[in-house]
C-alpha cells in the first residue's frame, strides 16, 4: 500500500476537501483507495455499518472512494464537551471523557490504535489518502503527536502541504510552517497546494516562482475558490443560505455543542427554504418551524437555550400555531426533565441533583447512561397522513420514557424492543426523534414540509445522496484540471527517502515491520 498525507498550514485550509477530491480522482484512475485521519476532533460524526462512530469528513471521503465508511478510517475521534475536555472515541467506541492534559499523556496509547488501523488497511487497499489535523507546526503539541508529522514519521510517508490563500499571508503560512518542522519532517514535504484562489493567476505566478526557489519544493497546483461547492462539513457550520423565494422559514438555535448539523443541509441548500441559524444574542423571530438540533452536551446546551430567552420564543411560537421538531438532544430537551446521574455529559446540577428541567412540552423524561447507542436504522414515518420509509442513524446516550411516547413518530423500527421512536404531540404541533439524517431522503423531507405547511408550494426537495455525488464528481474534475495529478502520483509511488538512503514502505510486509 502507498500512503500520501495531506497536511494544512491552518485549520480549515481545505485538507478534508482536497483528500475527498483526491480519493475520487484516484478511484477514477483505477486505484483501490481508502481515506484515513489518525485523529479527528469534531462534533459532526457518522455511524458505520458495524456500529462505530467516525468523523463526518471521513465518511464523506469514504463515499468519494466508493466504499462504505468503517471505524479504521478514523481510529481516534475527540468530541469536545467543554472548553477543556472531550469524549475520547477509539475504533468507533467511546472510551471515556478526558481533560486536555490527560489526553496529551494518553496519546502514546492512542498511537497504537492508529497503527493498528493503518496496518489493517494496508492489507486491503492500494492507496491510503491521509488527512492531517490543524497544523503540523503546533510547537506545544509536537510531543507524542499522532495527528500530523508524528504519524507521517511513524509510517514514513510523503506529505503535501495545503494553504488557504483566501485568508491572506499564504506565503508566510507555507514558509513559516516549513521552517518550524524538523529536518526529517521538512524532507517528507514533497510540495505545496494553494487553495481557494480567486483572481488573475498571472498576478500570482511571481510569488509561486519565489516560493519554489525559496523552499526547493514544487507548487503542485492552485485550486480555485469554489463558491457553491456544497459537501458535508467536517465541523464548521455552513450558514450560507441562498434563497430565491422563501416559501418556508425554518429556525435552528445554534447551541454551543450542536452536533451533526449536516442534518439540515438538504433544507439549507433548497432555494425555496429559508433556514436560519439563530446565534447567541439573537431571538427566534417569526418562522414556520423551529428545529432543536442534536447536542454533545444536552444539559449545558439546554441551560444555554434558556438563558438566551429561546424557551419563551418557542412557547410563543407554539401559541401562534407554529411547529417544533426535535432531533436527538433536541428531542430530549422537549420533555419534563433530563437526568445525568453518572455525569456522562455534564457536571451541571439543579436543585441538588444532576438533572435539569426540560422545556416541559411533552410528558416524558430522559436519563443519560454510560452506554452509547450507535446504529443505523430504518422504519416508517407516521406524520399526519404521510407515511413513508425512513432511514437514519442514532448517536446518543440514554433513553426516554413517558406517556408522550405512546404516540410515536416512527414505527416499524428495525432495532430495539419497542419498534418505535420519538413522538407526535396530541395537538400535532410538536414532533421529535432520535434519528439523524432524516432529511437526506426526499420523501421524508416532503412529508415533514407538508406537516409544517400544507400549502407550502415548494416544487422539489433535495436528495442529498444525489447532490453529494454531483459535487464529488465536480470536485474530482477540478482536481484533475488544477492539480498536477501525474506528479502527485509519482510522489505517491516514490514514497520518501529519509537521509538519502531509507526508502518509503514498499510492501505490506515491509510496512508492518517498519511500523
Amino acid at each position: 500500500m502507498k500512503t500520501l498525507m495531506i497536511q494544512g498550514t491552518t485549520s480549515d485550509a481545505g485538507k478534508s476537501t482536497v483528500v475527498a477530491g483526491l480519493c475520487r480522482v484516484l478511484v477514477n484512475r483505477g486505484f483501490k483507495v481508502a481515506p484515513f485521519k489518525p485523529q479527528n476532533m469534531a462534533l459532526n460524526s457518522a455511524v458505520t455499518e458495524d456500529g462505530g462512530e467516525i468523523g463526518r469528513a471521513q465518511a464523506l471521503q469514504a463515499i468519494a472512494a466508493n466504499i462504505a465508511p468503517r471505524v479504521d478510517f478514523n481510529p481516534i475521534l475527540l468530541k469536545p464537551n467543554s472548553d477543556t475536555g472531550a469524549q475520547v472515541i477509539v475504533h468507533g467506541k467511546a472510551l471515556s471523557n478526558m481533560e486536555a492534559s490527560s489526553y496529551h499523556d494518553y496519546k502514546k496509547v492512542a498511537m497504537n490504535a492508529v497503527v493498528e488501523s493503518h496496518i489493517r488497511l494496508a492489507n486491503e487497499f492500494d492507496v491510503l489518502m491521509v488527512e492531517g489535523a490543524g497544523s503540523p507546526a503546533e510547537i506545544n503539541l509536537r510531543q507524542h503527536d499522532i495527528a500530523n508529522m508524528g504519524y507521517a514519521e511513524k509510517v514514513d510517508c510523503p506529505v503535501i502541504l495545503v494553504a488557504d490563500i483566501d485568508r491572506g499571508g499564504v506565503f508566510a503560512h507555507l514558509v513559516g510552517t516549513l521552517e518550524l518542522l524538523s529536518e526529517s519532517e521538512q524532507a517528507r514535504v514533497k510540495g505545496f497546494v494553494i487553495n481557494r484562489f480567486r483572481g488573475d493567476i498571472k498576478l500570482l505566478e511571481s510569488g509561486l516562482t519565489w516560493l519554489e526557489e525559496r523552499t526547493g519544493k514544487p507548487v503542485l497546483g492552485v485550486l480555485p475558490y469554489l463558491h457553491d461547492l456544497a459537501l458535508d462539513a467536517e465541523d464548521a457550520i455552513a450558514i450560507d443560505n441562498k434563497v430565491n423565494e422563501s416559501k418556508i422559514i425554518i429556525a435552528v438555535p445554534l447551541l454551543p455543542h450542536i452536533s451533526n448539523h449536516t442534518d439540515f443541509d438538504p433544507l439549507r441548500l433548497n432555494p425555496e427554504i429559508d433556514l436560519r441559524y439563530i446565534k447567541m444574542g439573537e431571538r427566534i423571530e417569526h418562522c414556520d418551524l423551529i428545529i432543536l438540533p442534536g447536542s454533545k452536551n444536552v444539559i449545558a446546551d439546554l441551560a444555554f437555550l434558556k438563558t438566551q430567552g429561546w424557551q419563551e420564543d418557542i412557547n410563543r411560537h407554539l401559541r401562534y400555531g407554529g411547529k417544533v421538531f426535535g432531533i436527538c438532544g433536541g428531542f430530549q430537551m422537549l420533555g419534563d426533565k433530563i437526568f445525568d446521574p453518572h455525569g456522562i455529559e455534564s457536571t451541571f446540577e439543579e436543585n441538588g441533583e444532576r438533572a435539569i428541567a426540560g422545556l416541559g412540552l411533552a410528558e416524558f423524561t430522559t436519563t443519560l447512561t454510560t452506554e452509547k447507542t450507535l446504529t443505523q436504522v430504518s422504519g416508517k414515518l407516521s406524520l399526519s397522513d404521510n407515511q413513508c420509509d425512513v432511514f437514519g442513524y442514532e448517536i446518543h446516550c440514554g433513553y426516554s420514557q413517558g406517556s408522550a411516547l405512546t404516540n410515536p413518530l416512527i414505527k416499524e423500527l428495525s432495532i430495539g424492543t419497542t419498534g418505535v421512536d420519538g413522538f407526535i404531540s396530541p395537538d400535532n404541533q410538536i414532533a421529535a426523534t432520535y434519528l439523524h439524517g432524516l432529511f437526506d431522503h426526499s420523501a421524508v423531507t416532503s412529508a415533514v414540509l407538508q406537516w409544517v405547511k400544507t400549502d407550502h408550494g415548494i416544487e422539489s426537495v433535495i436528495d442529498i445522496d444525489e447532490h453529494r455525488e454531483v459535487q464529488l464528481e465536480r470536485l474530482a474534475g477540478i482536481c484533475e484540471q488544477y492539480l498536477q495529478m501525474d506528479e502527485i502520483e509519482k510522489i505517491l509511488q516514490a514514497g520518501v527517502t529519509t537521509n538519502g538512503n531509507k526508502k518509503a514502505v514498499v510492501s505490506n510486509a515491509a510496512q508492518k515491520e517498519e511500523v
